[in-house]
């Protein structure tokens, strides 16, 4: 890819004003000065004609995108287009985990690299987060799930990242709720990464708009793409409902409708889109301190901090876009979290949900430019995008910003496809459905 063009216009920074810092002394102020001082957190921008770069999706790869871009590479000539409101879409569809217990070596990276800017977000966005490091806890059901996990767990160890063998008592001294001798799935020990958690998924997306738009970036609410503008080879600009917005790079950061929006500029993509749901509860004690998965079923489970237990599972297994729950995965879901755990039979559901994924031929994401001259690509994230929202960020503004990948997300690119370099983080073949 040439290098990016100069900026078309001043940054947006200059015509706005910044929402302040958050502080303990702010909010003592504001408390006696009757609340007066605050502002909107992030401008409700208009889209100029053009751009340096466009990023199209409002979520959580979008926004750090555009965040780290305007702080780290100095562009600030930057529009972000989101069709409804920021933080609707499935940046505030997941169940919020955090970790990095991968076993690929180039994913461990990856992923890893994502945990560290978690643990340092808050104080870099000046924004709670809510991040919270109570621990992941994987359970393994039988001597060969043990040794995989022993596997990975050396694996991550050998490239410094935390990883800890839990024997059957610690887990239960870690989650009494368990039933350690269930009659589907008896739970012979576990492997735990203590850095792993939860973030408040819905702060994220504040957070980073307010970032970025403090940086000088335009958030540009209520603006759906419905085309993607070419001149031969090379990408020229997007059709929005709020007109065209030309531009010499254009991003794609929209999860799964990632599919739908290549296809405008005639790309195919090794992309399926499937429903993903999620569950919680009404609210109660502090009952669980990790974030709890259950193998067998792909359960996983974990706490709010409202007192919500938040869990989900599987793919439905059909290609869909409907974000809307289905009973028979309200029913499976139940029956696993009953079987780990008796005493969830007590509590009552209080809402279901569906995010829409898209999953890839290998179950890893890319990061990637694309056949189209300035059209680069951040998608396929398949259960993983809310854990790499700041890698993804990071290394989409790398190549926005020098045209070539990072070095951690080099092995994401779309050609690994066409060469047979797949990174099969399961082993579970070109099967989306199976990642």
């Amino acid at each position: 890819m040439p290098p990016v063009p100069e900026s078309h216009s001043e940054s947006a920074r200059s015509r706005r004003t910044s929402s302040g810092r958050y502080s303990g002394w702010r909010l003592l102020r504001e408390g006696v000065t009757g609340q007066r001082g605050w502002s909107r957190a992030w401008a409700k921008a208009a889209p100029r004609p053009r751009y340096r770069v466009v990023i199209v999706g409002g979520g959580g790869h979008g926004l750090a995108t555009a965040y780290y871009l305007a702080t780290r590479y100095g562009i600030t000539d930057v529009a972000l287009l989101e069709k409804g409101p920021i933080g609707l879409g499935n940046v505030g569809r997941n169940t919020t985990f955090i970790r990095s217990n991968y076993f690929h070596p180039a994913n461990v990276r990856f992923y890893e690299f994502s945990l560290q800017l978690w643990e340092g977000l808050e104080q870099a966005l000046n924004f709670n987060a809510m991040v919270s490091q109570r621990g992941t806890l994987n359970l393994y059901h039988t001597d060969a799930q043990r040794d995989l996990f022993a596997r990975r767990a050396n694996q991550m160890r050998l490239l410094g990242v935390d990883a800890l063998a839990v024997s059957r008592e610690d887990v239960k001294a870690l989650v009494p709720l368990v039933d350690l001798d269930n009659g589907r799935y008896p739970v012979l020990g576990g492997f735990l990464q203590p850095r792993g958690g939860t973030v408040r998924h819905d702060a994220v997306a504040w957070g980073y708009a307010r970032g970025a738009s403090d940086a000088g970036v335009d958030i540009i609410e209520q603006c759906e793409v419905t085309g993607i503008v070419r001149d031969g080879g090379r990408v020229r600009g997007v059709e929005s409902t709020r007109g065209f917005v030309g531009a010499d790079i254009v991003c794609l950061a929209v999860a799964g409708h990632s599919s739908r929006l290549a296809a405008m500029a005639g790309i195919t993509l090794p992309i399926e889109t499937h429903v993903l749901q999620a569950f919680v509860t009404e609210a109660v004690k502090p009952v669980l301190d990790v974030v709890l998965t259950y193998g067998p079923s792909h359960f996983y489970v974990s706490q709010s901090d409202k007192g919500g237990l938040v869990y989900g599972g599987a793919l439905d297994g059909y290609n869909t876009y409907g974000q809307r729950g289905t009973l028979p995965m309200a029913e499976e879901l139940a029956a696993s979290a009953v079987t780990l755990m008796p005493g969830l039979a007590r509590l009552r559901v209080l809402r279901q949900w569906g995010g829409v994924m898209d999953m890839s031929m290998d179950g890893s994401p890319l990061i990637t430019t694309t056949p189209v001259e300035g059209l680069i690509l951040n998608g396929g994230w398949c259960y993983g995008g809310f854990k790499a929202i700041p890698a993804g960020g990071v290394t989409t503004a790398h190549l926005i910003a020098h045209g070539t990948p990072h070095p951690l997300a080099a092995h994401l690119g779309l050609d690994r496809f066409a060469s047979g370099r797949t990174v099969d983080e399961r082993g579970a073949g070109p099967f989306p459905y199976a990642h």
